[in-house]
């Protein structure tokens, strides 16, 4: 009995381990049945023997119960343009911040002068930008875009580049420059000249926005929400404008800005593939309440293969293209088109048993319009540029609506595994980090959030609650009893944890790569929770489905001798022979293993989050210039 007690409040407790293990479901204990019921009855509190049970009357004087605080979603403040101070450009003062010796001279004698209308011109910029640009052109004489009485070659390339910014997901009129006209009034030189000068200092800061946005993306992620966790990526944008002046193309020079790994690609060329595709697919209708299974006649068959007609991936298709272009809109559900449908269900997240219920009809019917899928890639882009350019030749890629964790070495995916991460009011962080050990039969620390949050409730009726259930207490360093925590005051120097055992919430091992959330991947004693589809049901960390083929991977060893690591029994952790990166991600749009871009469900609207990121940041952009 006490087995069972133990296993069901490890379960329900764990920030990593949600599950009932034991009961049956129409008999399953919740965290709140056990934790926050007003006072329990008289036989659920049951001392060890020989001990006294403290009065609950000390309730009636105890602190009010404190509660920790998940993190929160903030209202995006987008950065603001700042004006730049072109007044103090008229003379050049050549410090050599900038190599000026290695750049090119002033291009035309008619420009010689044209500098005088520097502080006439009025331009906006994001601070970094203008600070570079006043640093650039406080170094250099000449001019980068114009030539003698016209925009040189150098700036139509640029101005090529710029307006191509929406097929890598950025918005051109972002950095859309009014071009000075080819005709102008030759008789009136001075004014064609400050002309030509405004047109220079608006297409730097436009190129140079343009570049780091390219690089590091648009939107700062640390100011959507307390979830998000990168440190920023820092462009050096006045070595841009210097590496500019030196090109001997400058089209291909900002092309070659833009990330080009793997998975950015991928992701471009889905984006320009939506974009061809022009109006709107129709939507398919599934009658409600249908159920297809193997082996039976349905009329709603011939919607669900048009429905994967419109829906499945390219590669999908071309897999099945047999079975798709044999079939006749006939209702049986023959052995092909079940390998098809199973495939579907794979390629969305879903269990691939070939029956066609509510979660397969949602995806079939619902799902995502072009129109969504064109909003989710741009977002994907835009979050893409938050990561390395190069995620690295071995790496583990989490993506949390996907609920999968994949391994890669020597760029190649080897595998993946379903997931189970935080759910939506204990949400999983988006950062990244690097694995550094496992460990084998861990303890679970019990998060002080778990403690406050769920546990103390329940431990001022009964105290003795964690010794009966075999936790290990101790106060500022010291192994106490639960009985002798006064759970009426502070607890935060009480660590609770769970040794290990076949009952221990972390399961048989843990893969750690330390970080400020606590976040880690681990096994669990519970499976069932895999077979579902929806997986967003911690505390946070993520649960792994075959935890020590992930292990045997970044350890560079077998399963084998991973079993016979925990055979042993011992705690004991082992370091990982090299760091590994591990991104903890966020994508509705990835690709796959076969680089085909699949889309998943927004599980937190953190999409939400970023159109409205992305939305400020436009909106500060056009209030000036």
């Amino acid at each position: 009995m006490r087995m069972m007690k133990t296993a069901t409040i490890v379960a329900l407790m764990t920030g990593c381990a949600l599950t009932s293990i034991g009961i049956r479901p129409a008999e399953a204990l919740t965290l709140m049945d056990l934790f926050r019921k007003k006072r329990p009855a008289v036989e659920e509190i049951q001392p060890e023997p020989g001990v006294a049970r403290q009065s609950i009357l000390k309730e009636q004087v105890s602190r009010p119960l404190p509660k920790v605080s998940s993190p929160k979603y903030y209202t995006y403040k987008a950065e603001s343009l700042r004006r730049i101070e072109t007044a103090k450009l008229a003379d050049p003062l050549v410090t050599g911040s900038v190599d000026s010796a290695a750049l090119p001279p002033i291009p035309g004698s008619s420009l010689a002068d044209a500098r005088q209308f520097l502080p006439e011109v009025t331009a906006y910029a994001p601070a970094d930008v203008a600070k570079a640009i006043e640093s650039f052109y406080a170094d250099h004489d000449g001019f980068l875009w114009i030539e003698k009485d016209a925009p040189n070659a150098a700036a139509r390339a640029a101005l090529a580049v710029l307006d191509q910014a929406a097929a890598i997901g950025l918005d051109p009129e972002d950095y859309a420059v009014n071009v000075p006209p080819d005709l102008f009034d030759k008789a009136d030189i001075a004014a064609r000249e400050k002309t030509l000068v405004e047109f220079e200092i608006r297409l730097s800061a436009a190129t140079l926005t343009y570049i780091a946005d390219t690089i590091r993306g648009r939107i700062d992620p640390n100011k959507i929400s307390g979830y998000h966790d990168f440190a920023r990526k820092s462009v050096n944008l006045t070595a841009k404008l210097a590496n500019i002046a030196r090109s001997h193309d400058v089209g291909a020079y900002l092309a070659g800005q833009t990330p080009s790994g793997p998975e950015f690609m991928s992701l471009k060329h889905e984006l320009q593939a939506l974009q061809a595709q022009g109006a709107a697919e129709p939507r398919i209708v599934i009658a409600p309440g249908t159920l297809l299974k193997p082996g039976t006649s349905n009329p709603e068959l011939a919607n669900v293969i048009a429905a994967i007609r419109q829906k499945g991936s390219e590669a999908l298709k071309t897999e099945h293209q047999a079975a798709l272009a044999a079939y006749l809109d006939t209702p049986d559900y023959t052995p092909d088109l079940v390998a098809l449908v199973e495939a579907f269900q794979k390629e969305n997240g879903l269990t691939p048993d070939g029956v066609v219920g509510k979660a397969s009809v949602r995806v079939l019917t619902g799902g995502d319009t072009t129109a969504d899928k064109i909003a989710k890639v741009k977002i994907a882009l835009e979050q893409a540029r938050w990561l390395p350019a190069d995620l690295g030749s071995r790496y583990v890629f989490i993506n949390q609506p996907a609920f999968t964790a994949s391994y890669h070495d020597s760029g190649v995916e080897q595998f993946d595994m379903r997931v189970v991460v935080g759910s939506k009011a204990h949400q999983t962080f988006f950062f990244q980090d690097e694995i550094q050990t496992v460990e084998f039969n861990p303890y679970w620390g019990v998060p002080q959030s778990i403690i406050i949050n769920e546990m103390l409730p329940k431990l001022r009726s009964d105290p003795g609650y964690l010794d009966r259930l075999g936790y290990q207490v101790e106060v500022s360093g010291r192994p106490v009893s639960s009985y002798d925590v006064n759970w009426h005051g502070s607890t935060k120097s009480v660590a609770v944890r769970q040794p290990p055992s076949s009952d221990n919430a972390l399961g048989e091992l843990k893969i750690l790569f330390p970080n400020k959330h606590a976040i880690y991947m681990h096994d669990t004693p519970s499976k069932s929770f895999f077979k579902r589809d929806q997986r967003a049901l911690s505390h946070g960390c993520v649960r792994l489905a075959d935890p020590r083929k992930m292990a045997a991977a970044v350890l560079g060893t077998t399963v084998e001798d991973i079993g016979k690591q925990i055979a042993g029994g011992r705690n004991k952790g082992v370091q990982v022979p090299q760091k590994i990166p591990v991104y903890v991600a966020y994508f509705t749009a990835w690709p796959n293993g076969d680089g085909s871009v699949d889309y998943f469900e927004d599980v937190y609207d953190r999409d939400m989050y970023m159109e409205r990121a992305l939305e400020a940041t436009r909106a500060a952009r056009r209030a000036e210039g």
